[in-house]
């Protein structure tokens, strides 16, 4: 019933063992295949954009397609991440988790908080190559190097219209959705955010929080105060590319572009004529429709420009700001001087002048 079974060689068992051992390396792949491999790429048909996850794509796609999934029930509003509907929520709970250690101000974000901090420790880590201006966060830094490169990466979807910023096209969007969020009681008038709310309500209450400490000049809004100080600094950060002329003010710089590129985008609807200024078009307009804001609080006459209305005004002051420096005679108006100088510079004979003032 036994079967005799020959005793193993010495050796025999270690033999085995060691044909069937098996190395890391036989296991893993070649180190060097390893580290040259690249990931994924995953590319956007659209614009073009690489990611190296697929749901990374798919976030992205939703900018393209518009696609809001993730809907507050709360108020309706949509997002594209869960993430984004997530630190939405707060805004109806008002838990503000996050509090700075130092001066005690509650944040419903961790990043707003972080951001926040950096204004105690004065820190700017981010510099601008181009004009030397510091940043404390990466998306401030990132959203102003836009005005130097021209590049608006933010479009509309539905008039096409682009911005440097997604938060200007977001509120730039709610210009065709219609939505108003916030309502003055004062006056009923509404508005679409909350910073444009504030700095309304300033108008009712006389409020003026931006203190210049160079003047003593007080602001309502803080754009109008740093632009301010711009009279005191000298800084005129916005270059024309053109010809190197500069400007303290955004807007002054694409109004002084349109001398360079002819354009004249606002258009009277009356008689056609354009205008490179909205400006010169709202005070066009008052030829149309006769109007005459600029009143004389002395007799009671009307001017439709504001200018026409202060040479008017030394009429009853006395006024004559500007001076011959040949003889000393003064005008009431600047033309008036101009044309008085061409008798010292023999263009034009006394008699050919008549009455100036």
């Amino acid at each position: 019933m036994y079967q005799n079974i020959p005793p193993r060689e010495e050796g025999q068992a270690e033999e085995v063992k060691e044909e069937q051992r098996v190395s890391p390396g036989d296991l893993l792949p070649n180190r060097k295949t390893w580290m040259s491999r690249k990931p994924p790429t995953h590319h956007c048909p659209q614009c073009g954009k690489n990611f190296t996850q697929h749901i990374g794509l798919q976030r992205h796609l939703l900018i393209h397609t518009g696609e809001k999934p993730h809907v507050c029930l709360q108020c309706g509003k949509s997002f594209t991440q869960q993430g984004h509907l997530q630190h939405h929520m707060v805004t109806h709970t008002g838990a503000k988790p996050y509090d700075c250690p130092q001066c005690g101000k509650s944040f419903a974000q961790k990043h707003s908080l972080q951001k926040h901090q950096l204004t105690h420790t004065g820190e700017k880590p981010y510099k601008c190559p181009e004009c030397g201006k510091r940043f404390s966060d990466r998306s401030s830094f990132k959203t102003h190097q836009h005005i130097h490169t021209g590049e608006k990466p933010h479009d509309c979807l539905h008039c096409g219209m682009r911005f440097i910023d997604l938060r200007t096209l977001k509120k730039h969007q709610r210009i065709h959705t219609g939505e108003s969020l916030y309502y003055c009681s004062e006056c009923g008038k509404s508005f679409n955010h909350v910073t444009n709310f504030k700095m309304h309500q300033r108008t009712h209450t006389g409020e003026k929080p931006y203190q210049c400490s160079e003047c003593g000049k007080s602001f309502n809004q803080e754009s109008n105060f740093k632009t301010h100080q711009r009279i005191h600094t000298g800084e005129k950060p916005y270059y024309c590319s053109q010809c190197g002329k500069s400007f303290t003010q955004r807007v002054n710089l694409n109004q002084h572009q349109r001398l360079h590129t002819g354009e004249k985008p606002y258009y009277c609807s009356q008689c056609g004529k354009s205008f490179a200024q909205w400006a010169n078009l709202n005070q066009h307009q008052r030829v149309h429709t006769g109007e005459k804001p600029f009143c004389c609080s002395q007799c009671g006459k009307s001017f439709t420009h504001k200018n026409s209305l202060q040479q008017h005004q030394r009429i009853h002051t006395g006024e004559r700001p500007y001076c011959c420096s040949q003889c000393e005679k003064s005008f009431t108006r600047k033309n008036s001087l101009l044309r008085h100088q061409r008798i010292h510079a023999g263009e034009m004979p006394v008699s050919a002048l008549g009455v100036t003032l």
